[in-house]
């Protein structure tokens, strides 16, 4: 079975600011509370104008949606304690990849996360 190479992380045509903007909005709503719901609808309505927002935005949802999954799954394992060093851990690491994907996107870059599952 052959693996395809990730894609690149710059796009194929020059960002312009107004999409490197965009980006880092994405990002920021993340960090400030609304971390699907907001990357979503920008997502949704610029995915069609943009192929470097649709691939920015693609990747934030597939990473939060990732990250809830396996801040769900530290939530069940706190009855059994492992749990709780594992949703600092999962929190923390979802704040500073965060960044990262702000700073990426402010270069218009665009940040493949780690440990991200790719539903989209």
């Amino acid at each position: 079975m052959e693996t395809l190479p990730p894609p690149p992380t710059l796009p194929l045509y020059p960002v312009t600011q107004d999409e490197k903007t965009l980006g880092i909005v994405m990002h920021v709503l993340c960090l400030v509370g609304f971390p699907i719901l907001g990357p979503l609808i920008v997502w949704l309505v610029k995915k069609d104008q943009s192929s470097y927002l649709d691939r920015q935005g693609r990747e934030l949802l597939n990473f939060q949606l990732s990250y809830l999954l396996y801040g769900f799954l530290s939530f069940l394992l706190c009855f059994i304690l492992i749990g709780i060093p594992l949703l600092f851990a999962v929190g923390i690491a979802t704040i500073v990849l965060t960044i990262i994907g702000i700073v990426k996107a402010s270069e218009g870059k665009i940040y493949r996360f780690p440990l991200t599952i790719r539903l989209l």
